[in-house]
């Protein structure tokens, strides 16, 4: 007897081309597109953001595109509640849901039960204690969290704002302790340490693979397409119509809100703060293209992150139930039908007549410690930096960037006490 549709969800770093296989994918099974990326839910900047053209977005339904203005802010929280209701929506009228990601944390709250509700409306003071509390540094808001939480505290960087004033409004909201209600959630059948049990038991997942140096190839030739379409125009004229006024006001421009979180951004701040004339002289032109630069190495970062996320996530997971996942290859793409969208159809052809499958989901990665763990954060003593978690505390360690920092420190040492001997000599 066939099964119901399954939820089908593309990974793959950006540049692997999740769009494409989606829109084969909801043509071939007369399925609709949700998006799962936090930057294309706002309006405008559809080149940065890699938005699904106009043209492509003709050949199948888009959800979550171009939904809110710049300026506005959308939580982890309010995405999930509008994606659950269209993948629900298209569930129970037998149409394919496939979510294709995008960001992390999205992917997440739909996959599995996690995640606090809003506040109920019998909750009056909120408004005020969360403005005041906008208005912390983030260090400040770390330490207030440690007194009113200590277990998410641990568990937060200190410089994540967003994440500890989430916390804090939980506080608020629900008046108990946000690590206290996720343990709660925790203790649910089929459960985890990061929350509740699967939302869906029919869900597949596909992750978009590629060499690593094939993709910083294809990902720096994208950067220059980008430029070419018009990227500099379409942030310079984001940064005069919603930064300018602020930074002409001596007040720092704030990327950590909205759409201004998305790459470029931060980026290209040196060159938009230059003025017209600056940015038609040499140094201006100079200054763009160490922009340039920038952004393809931020973008090459931002892949590796991707990845490195969903081989943590899904494949090295031991403590909760994971949906399968089938790794396509997207190295040649002269072979994409062969390696990527004939495997991609005949897996979801397997799910929904319930018959056996050629293809077999990627095996679960070993690792010799848990590298899921969220548990605790660790300060480098040597960089200065804090790291949340295990993955990002062993990944720094063994990064040429620790190493290198602490060559240099062993010879500023060395040098001090060279010094401290002479001195004592004389």
């Amino acid at each position: 007897m066939a099964r119901r549709l399954p939820l089908v969800v593309i990974l793959g770093a950006t540049g692997s081309g999740k769009t494409k296989l989606s829109i084969e994918l909801a043509q071939r099974f007369k399925g609709e597109i949700i998006s799962a990326d936090s930057m294309q839910v706002y309006k405008g900047l559809d080149i940065i953001t890699a938005k699904a053209t106009k043209e492509e977005q003709s050949l199948a339904p888009h959800h979550l595109l171009d939904i809110l203005d710049p300026h506005e802010t959308f939580t982890v929280v309010e995405y999930r509640n509008s994606a659950l209701k269209i993948i629900d929506s298209l569930l129970n009228r037998s149409k394919l849901a496939i979510v294709v990601g995008g960001t992390n944390y999205y992917i997440e709250s739909l996959l599995w039960k996690i995640l606090i509700e809003a506040p109920g409306e019998h909750v009056k003071a909120l408004p005020d204690i969360v403005n005041k509390d906008h208005e912390l540094p983030s260090e400040e808001l770390h330490k207030k969290l440690k007194l009113l939480d200590p277990n998410m505290a641990r568990r937060l960087h200190p410089n994540n704002k967003r994440k500890i004033l989430r916390s804090l409004e939980v506080l608020y909201q629900k008046g108990r302790q946000h690590s206290a209600i996720l343990e709660e959630q925790q203790k649910a059948q089929g459960a985890s340490q990061s929350g509740g049990g699967l939302r869906y038991n029919n869900a597949l997942i596909f992750h978009l693979q590629c060499d690593k140096d094939v993709l910083d190839g294809r990902l720096n030739q994208r950067v220059d397409k980008m430029v070419q379409e018009g990227l500099v125009q379409e942030l310079l004229g984001f940064h005069e119509m919603y930064n300018k006024n602020r930074i002409n006001s001596t007040e720092a421009p704030d990327y950590t809100k909205g759409v201004f979180q998305s790459i470029g951004f931060k980026e290209f701040h040196s060159y938009f703060t230059l003025s017209d004339e600056d940015r038609e002289s040499e140094k201006g032109k100079n200054e763009l293209e160490k922009c340039i630069e920038e952004l393809k190495m931020v973008t090459r970062r931002y892949a590796r992150k991707q990845n490195k996320w969903t081989n943590n996530r899904f494949l090295g997971r031991r403590d909760r139930e994971v949906p399968p996942l089938y790794g396509l290859d997207v190295t040649d793409l002269d072979k994409w039908d062969e390696n990527v969208t004939q495997p991609a159809v005949e897996i979801v052809e397997s799910f929904i007549n319930g018959s056996d499958c050629k293809h077999k989901p990627l095996p679960m990665q070993q690792t010799s410690s848990n590298p899921n763990s969220e548990d605790d954060t660790y300060f480098c003593e040597t960089c200065e930096r804090t790291f949340v978690g295990n993955f990002q505390w062993l990944d720094h360690l063994g990064s040429r960037r620790h190493k290198k920092m602490k060559e240099r420190k062993s010879k500023q040492e060395k040098s001090a006490g060279v010094v401290n001997e002479i001195t004592n000599v004389v």
